[in-house]
């Protein structure tokens, strides 16, 4: 081989590599332009029925519509939401497995003494919605607006308010009034929200708060439960006459059981900016938006961004709560 003839196959295996190097840095950029080629899991950390798995669903039928490949839900409850989370958090970053998250997404790192996996192994895509809390009491209970139960919890022994367990939004609820307000709440954990609302109706307990969507079948029916507050910024837009904890002077009590949309570390900015984009719409339709809101749920949907911003604020705020409180597993 001949000195010119070396020079240039040097010169082709340097352009060689450096073709190659191009072609497999822009080889996401397409895998993201082309995704999704298959169909989607979301994975729902609790058993179907409840606010969590019917937000799931409305987001999944929208989004599917947008992305044209179908999206399966996929029930893994257990551990407060921890045994679906974990398995997210241990999946390929491929673009085709998502967690539907919740607040103990945030919160259970804070008051677990040993979690599954780390904060950062999942990362916010995008809120689909929420379901305000409502508190609340036995018709044949005294009170009649959060001011008054809250001022007679202080008097003697308490009340106690049932939960869903340690962690659970109403015992965050019970906390936010007894940190900030005064109140003497009890937390008295149960096994899930449903056994918490029997124990208001059977009056084995003062009260307790539980998402809209299991709340208003039994207030519309007006003969189970009396309703003394929502717990989020604003009315229920199909129930206005209830009042905000917030239009009650309770202005730091602001909480609701939300959904989003978390995925594992690691995913392409492509793709879940993709996804935010088709939740976004199908949260903004009215054939989704009018479905949620007739159960009790508030449509959201946004940006990657402003679902970025919510956790994080909502982790500095709930983190002050678990410090103030104690919040320690049961």
């Amino acid at each position: 081989m001949n000195q010119t003839t070396r020079k240039l196959n040097i010169h082709l295996s340097v352009l060689a590599y450096g073709l190659a190097g191009v072609l497999l840095s822009c080889a996401p950029q397409a895998y993201a332009q082309d995704w999704p080629v298959k169909p989607i899991r979301f994975v729902v950390p609790f058993s179907p029925g409840g606010a969590n798995d019917l937000m799931a669903r409305a987001a999944a039928e929208g989004a599917s519509k947008e992305l044209g490949q179908p999206i399966i839900i996929e029930n893994k409850a257990g551990a407060g939401g921890n045994v679906g989370s974990a398995y997210v958090a241990r999946s390929a970053p491929d673009g085709y497995t998502f967690l539907i998250s919740a607040a103990g997404v945030i919160t259970n790192s804070m008051i677990k003494k040993v979690n599954p996996f780390k904060d950062s192994d999942l990362v916010p895509v995008v809120m689909i919605g929420l379901s305000p809390s409502v508190i609340v009491v036995s018709t044949a209970s005294p009170y009649n607006n959060l001011r008054e139960f809250v001022d007679a919890s202080k008097l003697g022994s308490g009340f106690n308010f049932a939960t869903a367990g340690t962690g659970s939004t109403p015992h965050f609820v019970a906390e936010i009034l007894n940190t900030k307000y005064g109140a003497k709440l009890i937390p008295v954990p149960y096994k899930s929200g449903s056994e918490s609302t029997s124990a208001v109706m059977g009056r084995h307990v003062e009260g307790t708060s539980e998402a809209s969507i299991v709340a208003l079948p039994h207030l519309r029916g007006g003969d189970k439960f009396k309703a003394l507050a929502t717990t989020w910024t604003k009315r229920l837009s199909v129930y206005p006459e209830l009042p905000t904890a917030i239009e009650q002077g309770f202005t730091g009590l602001q909480i609701a059981h939300w959904a989003g949309i978390h995925a594992p570390a690691g995913m392409s900015p492509e793709i879940m900016d993709k996804l935010a984009r088709a939740v976004d719409v199908a949260m903004k339709s009215p054939e989704v938006s009018d479905k949620l809101k007739s159960l009790g749920i508030e449509p959201v949907g946004g940006t990657r961004a402003e679902f970025v911003e919510f956790v994080d604020t909502e982790r500095a705020r709930l983190g002050e709560i678990v410090q103030a409180a104690g919040m320690t597993e049961d």
